[in-house]
């Protein structure tokens, strides 16, 4: 399958450990993505509260904390990782 890999959001805070961890695998992986940091939106802070990281695809939650390897390969590029 040809194409651009997917746009993933990845929804975190600054100073957390685990969304470092997340965008250093994001950026292993050699995905597409983007970084929102929810304390700059009030309703962001209300949908999500603590449970950061948070990864999306196409407005669909795929991975929240812990995200491993595994299961972000599984979400983003299927169970073969094609």
């Amino acid at each position: 399958m040809s194409g651009a890999a997917p746009l993933l959001t990845l929804y975190r805070r600054v100073d957390c450990h685990l969304c470092e961890e997340a965008e250093a695998l994001l950026n292993r992986l050699h995905l597409c993505w983007q970084a929102v940091d929810v304390d700059e939106d009030e309703e962001l802070v209300r949908r999500f509260g603590d449970r950061v990281p948070v990864v999306l695809r196409e407005g669909r939650e795929i991975a929240q904390a812990p995200i491993t390897e595994a299961a972000l390969r599984a979400a983003v590029l299927g169970p073969a990782g094609d």
